[in-house]
């Protein structure tokens, strides 16, 4: 029983015939798992404990609930939920001891939902503008468990990775606000009206940007120690804590819970009550605003000066940036030493002037002392003799959320790659070598490989990237293909150089590099834009030769990769004659890249991998080989291996081929298929990755015309979005998220034109031109109505007898695609069907005069008495409520003035037989002009009464997005 006060969403329940195991370390601790699995349970929750003590250590607080539960459940909505006392997991992230590849990603896990049980659960957030607050602080102290249990490099490399996932994002889609503030009550005040969706609530959020408002969140947090201490930081997180448990024992004094919820304002209190610094700026420049920073730099050495003449510009009118000003950390290495400069970023300020420490010195021997106190020899040969700069690196503590693009010539970022001793600065390094094709760099690279004190993702990246080189450098390459003399000599028989020894994963750093190296060496071209041959049969060896009798750990990750890196070596089919391919006129390496495949396949029904990732492998590579037109395209594999039933990775991975096939084929038949295991799939997170899928390789965007972009799949996304998912916000906005890819925010293209011309808005009480059709008249070269001068015979729309469409007014009938115009109607502005503009004779007064379609009588508008706009409302209205003349037929048209348009346009208006009552509103109309002062009063308030029926008419499509209310889709915007 929770003895607790604990908010309504954090209170779960799970049921099932679990297997129960206390834990031996903490027995107020219990997990639970499904039968069979108990073995992996053990193994896998061994380590918890030890997450306890390092968040009740740094926090100097004892864990809040009585007991904590963990629980492992099939097809689970998200990998990781957070209730009080208990987190729900999935089951696939259990393992034994012999897997490495999970091992590190579950721990991750355990280590997210325990900081999750301080800040969510037992203290949560006063509203959904401080969520925040609690993301941040969960995601910090998460952060500093990865930095004592993974170490430093880690820790640095994953806030490198978090950083660049958000700023890609803000630069793409526009800023994440991280604390929306809801002044104004219109939709149209909305803090963020660069995105499709609202923020105002968390179920109308898309669930990309609630992934990266997450990861911004534990960022900000991160600038926020920068600048107030770690010691600091635990000390409000130690208060909030305490004060939090003090309120929780008040059982019967329900006011003072509040204390247990934390707010923007709280939050920023406790910080200046613990550590006396104002953090005022750094808040409302990170949380109270979105979007990140894009600096560009270059620098000039001044050598008479003996000074460092730094440019740095920014870029603050793109989609998703934002002026800086403030302090920014430079570090320059120097020939005499490592040297931080903080330099005051200004409204203005575009160049720098930082003093250099150490002349340049020529043919002197000395090492060079480095940041961390490190003493090293270089080699200065390659450096400019007239500059005493090594490297310069700016914002090296990542203390902004920014993107840099920097110049500095290639030796520089060779030597900041060989002899920083920072992880970020290693793989910025290795990033901007990709610019520089050169032997020196392919050097470099190759050192990198070879150290191994060097972190093993920096060398990983850096394989990825020596294969770019290799292609850049193709005619200039000499000696064997990159990475295969290093591979042999580490990893293959001294005797026997294409036999890889037996597997032995001991050290994890040369495992990782075993099973990614063949990836990266797959990927190099020869002149013929061709994998090497002898590259192919190097990986081919790997796979004939590999051998894990005598180790300890698994290889199904292994083995996975070097499938990836028989798919990698693929290139496009050359077709001779069109030539259709089957398994008899195969390219022999191909051929033999299939068996492999097959094989694997096979084997993996008999013994099936950990997470069968074998299959996911061979079911990418067998699409890759469709793509590039060595095996006809077919998505029925794949669409067997996408059943409910197979793993929930195999299904994914077979989904991810289905999207792609009807992305390449623009197959209609598929896509429809996907949309059916949407909305009937017994997986909600199947449902939820289709949709992802689908919105990252769409079948076409809102910018291309398709074929597939048909009225069916228009209403089918809509009712998707509008009642199919209105139990699972995150399908709901899933499916957002892909109508917005499809067709943006306008009126998709395969949509029928609305009949209405005129809309009108009650807001401003007046009637406008309905503006989805004023694209269609600026397409046709025709002008809004409005000219004074034009005259012109337009015709009407044939109309049948068993359908009385009623028109309104100033229905746009020449907005309507295939409506020509006859070659002596002048051009100009067209009126519409049976309209003519009349001039008086004293040219004081326009006149419209309107023939209706299914009546003989005209109807004349004095165009002075439309400035007013209550009248010319209320004559709006009575016409839409005219009734069809029984016993009159439609006149009929002359052949080729209009061809029809494709979709029967509905009626919008009532029918009546009784032709009195339209001479009853002819009447009134006259009456109202001549008294209109007169009854002004009087007309207000009959049009409020005659509005609202008139309401209910002119929205009869408000659900449907053949409405032409508005622009925007109704979703999008409620």
């Amino acid at each position: 029983m929770l003895t607790i006060p604990t908010a309504a969403p954090n209170i779960s329940l799970t049921v099932g015939p679990f297997e129960i195991l206390v834990d031996p370390y903490m027995h107020e601790v219990t997990h639970f798992c499904l039968p069979q699995l108990l073995p992996l349970l053990k193994h896998t929750t061994s380590f918890l404990h030890e997450i306890f003590e390092f968040y009740e250590e740094i926090l100097t607080c004892r864990y809040p609930y009585a007991y904590y539960k963990t629980v492992f459940v099939d097809e689970a909505y998200v990998e990781v939920a957070s209730y009080a006392s208990m987190s729900i997991l999935s089951t696939n992230i259990l393992h034994s001891a012999m897997i490495i590849d999970q091992t590190p990603l579950t721990r991750r896990c355990l280590a997210q939902a325990l900081a999750q049980q301080f800040f969510g659960c037992f203290i949560s957030r006063m509203s959904w503008s401080d969520e925040w607050v609690l993301k941040g602080i969960s995601g910090y102290i998460y952060g500093l468990w990865m930095k004592k249990t993974f170490g430093v490099n880690e820790y640095r490399h994953w806030i490198k990775e978090e950083l660049d996932k958000i700023v890609d994002y803000e630069l793409k889609t526009g800023g994440v606000l991280l604390h929306p503030t809801f002044t104004g009550v219109k939709e149209k005040e909305t803090p963020a009206p660069h995105l499709h969706f609202s923020i105002r609530h968390p179920h109308t959020l898309s669930w990309k940007y609630y992934k990266m408002f997450q990861c911004k969140a534990h960022l900000v947090m991160r600038l926020i120690e920068n600048r107030i201490s770690m010691e600091f930081m635990l000390q409000v997180f130690n208060k909030l804590l305490s004060l939090a448990s003090t309120a929780s024992s008040q059982k019967f004094q329900s006011h003072m819970w509040s204390q247990m919820l934390l707010s923007t304002t709280g939050f920023l209190k406790s910080i200046s009550n613990v550590s006396g610094k104002d953090i005022q700026p750094l808040i409302k420049q990170w949380v109270d605003q979105s979007s990140v920073v894009k600096f560009f730099g270059s620098f000039a050495f001044n050598r008479k000066r003996n000074i460092l003449e730094l440019e740095l510009k920014q870029d603050y009118t793109s989609l998703g940036t934002q002026k800086y000003v403030g302090p920014l950390k430079i570090t320059v290495q120097e020939l005499d030493g490592s040297f931080n400069h903080t330099l005051q970023i200004e409204e203005n300020s575009l160049k720098h002037d930082i003093p250099c420490h150490s002349k340049s010195r020529r043919n002197k021997k000395k090492k060079i002392p480095l940041l961390n106190g490190e003493e090293v020899d270089m080699d200065l040969s390659a450096m400019d003799a007239d500059s005493p700069l090594l490297w310069i690196r700016i914002d090296p503590d990542m203390s902004v959320l920014r993107k840099v693009e920097f110049e500095q010539a290639d030796f520089m970022w060779q030597y900041q790659l060989r002899y920083e001793r920072d992880v970020v600065a290693q793989e910025e390094s290795i990033h901007a070598l990709e610019k520089f094709p050169t032997p020196a760099s392919r050097l470099a690279l190759t050192d990198i490989l070879e150290q191994e004190q060097c972190f093993y993702k920096v060398r990983m990246h850096a394989c990825f990237r020596l294969a770019k080189i290799a292609n850049a450098m193709v005619n200039t390459w000499t000696g064997p293909p990159a990475m295969k003399s290093l591979y042999t000599r580490m990893f293959c028989c001294k005797s026997c150089s294409n036999i890889v020894k037996t597997n032995n994963f001991m050290n994890f750093q040369s495992y990782f590099l075993q099973k990614t190296m063949p990836v990266a060496m797959a990927l190099q071209r020869d002149i013929h834009n061709q994998c090497p041959k002898e590259v192919l049969a190097f990986i081919l060896d790997l796979i004939k030769y590999n051998d894990n009798r005598k180790n300890k750990f698994s290889d199904n990750y292994y083995r996975a990769e070097l499938i990836d890196a028989l798919s990698n070596s693929v290139t496009p089919a050359i077709s001779i004659n069109n030539e259709v391919r089957t398994l008899d006129n195969l390219n022999p390496d191909v051929r033999l890249i299939l068996e492999e495949i097959t094989r694997f396949l096979n084997m993996e029904k008999l013994l099936p991998s950990y997470r069968n990732t074998i299959t996911v492998s061979c079911l990418k590579a067998i699409r890759i080989l469709q793509k590039n037109g060595h095996i006809p395209s077919d998505p029925s594999l794949f669409k067997s291996y996408a059943d409910y039933g197979h793993f929930v990775d195999v299904r994914i991975a077979a989904l991810e081929a289905v999207v792609d096939y009807t992305q390449v084929d623009r197959s209609t038949d598929e896509l429809q298929w996907l949309l059916d295991l949407v909305q009937n799939d017994g997986v909600p997170y199947i449902r939820h990755k289709i949709l992802n899928m689908l919105n990252k390789n769409p079948p076409f965007t809102k910018n291309a015309d398709s074929s597939m972009c048909i009225e069916a799949l228009v209403d089918q996304l809509w009712k998707l979005m509008n009642s199919g998912t209105s139990h699972d916000w995150r399908l709901r906005c899933d499916a957002v998220d892909v109508y917005h890819t499809l067709f943006g925010l306008s009126r998709p293209s395969c949509l029928p034109l609305p009949e209405l011309g005129l809309v009108l808005n009650l807001k401003e009480k007046k009637t406008v031109l309905n503006p989805i059709i004023i694209p269609e008249i600026g397409i046709s070269g025709q002008e809004p109505l409005g000219s004074a001068n034009v005259h012109g015979i337009i015709p009407a729309f044939q109309i049948k007898e068993e359908e009385h469409l009623v028109k309104d007014a100033v229905s746009a009938a020449f907005g309507i695609q295939g409506v020509k115009r006859k070659a002596e109607t002048p051009l100009g502005s067209p009126l519409e069907p049976g309209q003519v503009l009349e001039k008086d004779e004293d040219n004081s007064k326009v006149k419209l005069k309107i023939k209706f379609s299914n009546s003989q009588e005209d109807e004349e508008i004095d165009m002075d008495s439309v400035h007013d706009s209550q009248a010319f409302i209320y004559h709006q209205l009575n016409i839409l409520e005219r009734p069809s003349t029984p016993g009159k037929e439609t006149p009929a048209i002359e052949t080729g003035m209009i061809s029809m348009p494709a979709t029967p346009v509905p009626s919008l208006g009532k029918e009546s037989s009784s032709a009195k009552h339209g001479e009853h509103h002819h009447h009134h109309h006259h009456e109202h002009k001549k008294k209109k002062k007169k009854h002004k009063h009087k007309h207000k308030h009959k049009h409020k009464h005659d509005g609202k029926d008139k309401e209910k008419d002119m929205f009869t499509f408000v659900n449907s997005p053949a409405s032409g209310r508005s622009l925007n889709s109704p979703s999008f915007s409620d």
